[in-house]
């Protein structure tokens, strides 16, 4: 399926993970190192991460000295002795996850919070939240942060900053952020010096004489952790698991929808039906060369990218040493339309003024630099490379062009199937992304387009790919008697098939099982519905109460699940309000669930006989207690 980004999040998740060393205090390295602004963020994909290095960059340009931190390496309690240094401030890039929880590596951060009564007067503070408003939650865990800490006492020094990644997130940020440097002005009296931020964050180091041994080639942590494989397998730790089944779903049609099966025989690694798999990508190898090309580099230099910042935890930006090719291939993201600061930062090395000053312009927070940067760049989904064939004379020397890419990230996946009857392989299924730009380029999904091509052997080689389990709170219900309503068009069928998978097993147990009710749509009946004789066979032997399937595209009037919701609204109401059933959905966050939620608000006002407010308040009852969960991508 495509990818999953707003996903439950499993609370146990921060004690699953390998413990991180905390450090003793990071107002004792603000003081040793003589900085007075802190920038924490809560970042799962990496792009709070990358807003916080902004803003402690920023930070020079008014005569301040900035840090970017991760709460998780630090005891936040220390957040009250910020007072001891002087002009100081800590401000929280916090991104939300899944159903309005924090990050991964915030989590402690929010218990603290929540638990904690510290007294932080005399603290300036301020937030930039990082969202998506079709989510449910929009910036919860901006919102929370941002209001706690008023109630703990801390002073505000600047608005709240909502960015919604279903705009232009980059826009909200920039936008905030040139408001926010002249409120620190006037609350400190301080100004800007007018140094320019474009400061080199690394230096390059090439090796001419190194033990290729000690070079990384792929590896996501620890060197050689791909030929030494050691569990607990995790996201600093991937495992390397053999691709065993790669087939196409769809009988006909221009997509290409697969069905992968990776194997984790003798990998300890434990996964539950509704769980989902991270995998981690390679960049297409021509898009590498080219760049390679375009820049006149050889991409077998062995270097190094090592921080100017001595104190900093983070010694290189990825792992060093490695090669260029190693770099585009594994760790940058080299695909995705760059960000302003980005441009910001190149605009240095276009020789040609006219394409320096459009760079410039993009960069800046001007209506008409805004504009152009949405059309030319996001619209047009330009990459780092359609920029660089498109302007002939901007040739940035590459150590600084991966300094400032962003990493490749994971990418995650429902998981379709269950570890009671698959335990030991995990299947995947995806739609392969393809489209063409405004610009006539094929741009092509780097995750899908990848496993697409992950053959069973490829000469005489098995496929490997290097993923682990997140753990999610998408689960069946913990009585196997509750009746089961699923819905999920397209690839949002992927932890369907687990669910019923283990419906069967269960029954095979001599378990009762519930009414196990589906909802699936496709466009064609003889084109892409997605296993078809599974599912038959399901129904057949019982497990499957009903079969419903909405094919939008065979008759003039397009139907889709909402439809067959309403068609069959008084079997559904009666399954939720009479026998507990619980309710799951599967797919797109933009239409389809959002659709789909209003239909059962429907049902309730009508079959419940409720205003609309109750029913909406019915249903979210139903979230709060588990009986209705999403897991939804955008």
């Amino acid at each position: 399926m495509g990818c999953v980004y707003s996903m439950p999040k499993d609370r146990t998740a921060a004690a699953d993970r390998a413990p991180v060393i905390q450090e003793s205090s990071f107002i004792e390295k603000m003081k040793k190192t003589d900085r007075n602004v802190v920038v924490f963020y809560g970042s799962q994909t990496g792009t709070a991460e990358e807003f916080s290095n902004r803003l402690a960059k920023d930070a020079r340009r008014y005569g301040m000295k900035g840090m970017a931190a991760d709460p998780e390496e630090y005891d936040m309690s220390d957040l009250s002795r910020l007072t001891e240094i002087d002009n100081s401030i800590a401000i929280f890039c916090m991104a939300t996850y899944g159903e309005g929880d924090p990050t991964d590596n915030a989590q402690d951060f929010y218990d603290w919070l929540q638990e904690g009564n510290t007294g932080l007067e005399g603290i300036n503070y301020t937030v930039f939240a990082l969202g998506n408003k079709t989510y449910e939650h929009f910036n919860a865990m901006g919102i929370y942060v941002d209001k706690r800490l008023e109630e703990l006492g801390a002073k505000r020094i600047f608005d709240l900053g909502i960015g919604d990644d279903d705009g232009n997130l980059e826009e909200d940020f920039v936008s905030w952020r040139e408001q926010f440097w002249p409120a620190v002005c006037e609350h400190f009296g301080v100004e800007a010096t007018g140094e320019e931020s474009s400061i080199r964050q690394y230096e390059l180091e090439v090796h001419t004489d190194i033990n290729m041994n000690k070079v990384y080639t792929g590896e996501v942590g620890r060197l050689k952790s791909f030929e030494a494989q050691k569990p607990p397998f995790d996201t600093k730790n991937p495992f390397l698991a053999p691709v065993t089944v790669n087939r196409k779903l769809n009988k006909d049609g221009s997509r290409h929808l697969m069905h992968l099966e990776l194997d984790i025989t003798g990998s300890k690694i434990r996964y539950e039906a509704g769980d989902h798999v991270a995998v981690y990508p390679i960049n297409d190898a021509a898009i590498v060369n080219q760049t390679g090309e375009v820049l006149g580099v050889d991409l077998d230099t062995v270097f190094s990218l090592n921080n100017l910042d001595k104190e900093s935890n983070k010694k290189h930006p990825f792992p060093c040493p490695t090669t260029y090719r190693t770099a585009l291939t594994h760790y940058l993201d080299i695909t995705s339309p760059p960000r302003t600061n980005v441009l910001y930062e190149l605009a240095q090395y276009a020789s040609d003024p006219c394409e320096q000053e459009n760079l410039r312009k993009m960069a800046s927070s001007s209506a008409e630099g805004k504009s152009q940067y949405q059309t030319w760049v996001l619209e047009s989904r330009r990459s780092i490379l359609a920029i660089l064939q498109d302007m002939p004379s901007l040739r940035p020397p590459i150590d600084h062009l991966c300094e400032l890419m962003p990493r490749l990230q994971a990418r995650y996946y429902s998981i379709a199937s269950s570890s009671k009857v698959h335990p030991n392989s995990i299947h995947i299924c995806a739609v392969v992304v393809e489209y063409q730009t405004n610009t006539n380029r094929i741009n092509k999904g780097v995750a899908t387009n990848w496993l697409k091509n992950q053959l069973v052997t490829d000469n005489g080689h098995k496929s490997m790919v290097p993923m682990y389990i997140r753990k999610s709170q998408f689960r069946l219900p913990f009585k196997s008697s509750n009746p089961v309503i699923m819905i999920g068009p397209g690839t949002g069928i992927a932890p369907f098939m687990g669910f019923i998978q283990e419906q069967a097993w269960l029954k095979e147990q001599g378990r009762d099982i519930g009414e196990t009710v589906l909802y699936f749509g496709c466009r064609h009946r003889n084109e892409d519905f997605l296993y078809q004789e599974e599912l038959e066979q399901f129904e057949k032997a019982g497990v499957l109460t009903q079969l419903n399937v909405a094919f939008s595209r065979d008759q003039e009037q397009k139907v889709y699940v909402q439809h067959l919701l309403k068609k069959n609204k008084e079997h559904l109401w009666k399954l939720i309000d009479g026998e507990n059933a619980h309710i799951y959905v599967c797919g797109d966050a933009r239409n389809m669930a959002r659709d789909v939620q209003n239909v059962f608000c429907e049902i309730a006002e009508e079959l419940g006989g409720m205003t609309h407010a109750q029913a909406v308040e019915y249903i979210k009852k139903l979230m709060t207690k588990g009986r209705y969960s999403q897991d939804v991508w955008s």
